[in-house]
């Protein structure tokens, strides 16, 4: 047992006829009995995210009776979702992400409380979200979100379960638990923009998030009975590919500017800035020219003039043969260092990813090897799509 650790969550009241024979099988477990079952009865976990972590997780920790289950998501269900994030039928497509996990949740187990809650996480909400609960869940998948919920759990005194997931490849730990360390020990500061791409953009191994959502729903479910020995201090990977599981010891960094022995930081930051998202410069180089950004409209124009322009698809290989620009040629962000003399200087360049990310950092390396004139897509091959071709983003 280690309560001391956990959060101070008091039993809740009796447990009913109907809810004993529901949790039957928890509550014959000496490690859980009757007493841990009124813990989850009474206590109040907050997940963001209704994704692919957040599936899982919340239906484990609705089927085990957490009497009260916040949910935060603004996005509707797509089709390329249904690939991981298995609280979701084709029938749902289309769909609010929160109406239809609050529902699918609420006719698993009538004896808990969904709270929805349709918005973003943002540094405006963030505290007044956290506020009425006991323990986070982060199931998110972008950096910026990820250094707000770890910040905003430190701030108000939360433990965060956390878990991430690309391609083949988790990781679990516990942050901001008793005297453990938080996610900016392990990360103090974010990648530069387009450095690490997103599952959108470097996939994901469908079953993965299911994998470590049952990681987490584990994890909460520790903390709130308060058995066995929390992840706090310990930093789990997991690889589907050999199906091993490694274990790094994580200690709390006493010069932490958020959790450290003296904090520089008492208030929750600007992420989009702290992350690199929605900033004019791609290059690292303060002196050097912005990137232009130009929109679908623009190329769609240029293109139909039939104007001398190099478009370069920065993309990888798998998702060039997805949906692509007629005309483009494909040279990887990671591969442009090798490729991009085949190109002609005194030409235009126009650079394109999926959303815009990956193409100003390959504008900005052409830049700086003396392209001219080069541009970035702005928005990508999902404005593109949407704005040109009037469709549905594939991927």
């Amino acid at each position: 047992m280690n309560r001391e650790r956990t959060p101070e969550i008091t039993p809740g009241p009796e447990l009913s006829r109907e809810e004993i024979r529901h949790y039957s099988r928890h509550i014959i477990i000496p490690e859980i009995g009757s007493e841990g079952q009124r813990r989850l009865k009474a206590a109040r976990v907050l997940l963001v995210g209704a994704g692919g972590l957040g599936s899982p997780t919340a239906q484990y920790l609705a089927a085990s009776g957490v009497g009260t289950i916040g949910i935060v998501e603004d996005d509707t269900v797509d089709v390329s979702n249904l690939q991981r994030q298995v609280l979701y039928t084709m029938q749902d497509v289309g769909r609010p992400k929160l109406e239809a996990a609050a529902a699918r949740l609420a006719a698993m187990n009538p004896h808990i409380k969904i709270v929805e809650h349709r918005c973003r996480i943002v540094a405006d909400n963030a505290m007044a979200l956290l506020v009425d609960y006991d323990i986070v869940v982060d199931g998110t998948d972008n950096f910026a979100t990820r250094y707000l919920i770890n910040d905003a759990c430190v701030l108000s005194g939360k433990p965060n379960v956390y878990a991430s997931v690309f391609r083949f490849e988790g990781m679990l730990s516990v942050f901001n638990l008793g005297d453990g360390p938080c996610y900016r020990c392990l990360y103090p500061e974010p990648p530069p923009p387009g450095f690490a791409p997103s599952c959108a953009e470097g996939g994901v191994f469908g079953v993965l998030p299911g994998t470590m959502g049952l990681l987490q729903a584990v994890e909460t479910i520790k903390l709130i009975t308060g058995i066995g020995r929390p992840m706090a201090g310990r930093l789990l990977r997991f690889d589907a590919t050999e199906m091993s599981f490694r274990e790094l010891e994580l200690q709390r960094d006493p010069a932490c500017c958020i959790c450290g022995d003296h904090p520089s930081q008492t208030e929750l930051a600007d992420y989009a800035v702290l992350c690199g998202t929605g900033l004019g410069e791609a290059s690292g180089d303060a002196d050097a020219a912005p990137i232009e950004r130009v929109s679908p409209q623009w190329l769609q124009r240029r293109l139909g003039q039939q104007a001398a322009l190099q478009l370069v698809d920065v993309r990888t290989l798998n998702e060039h043969q997805i949906v692509r620009i007629e005309g483009s040629l494909l040279m990887p962000v990671d591969e442009i260092e090798e490729y991009f003399h085949t190109l002609d200087r005194d030409l235009p360049v126009v650079c394109y990813c999926k959303s815009g990310v990956r193409s100003l950092r390959a504008a900005a390396f052409l830049a700086e090897r003396g392209f001219r004139d080069v541009a970035s897509l702005d928005g990508g091959i999902e404005a593109w799509t949407r704005d040109i071709e009037h469709a549905d983003a594939l991927y």
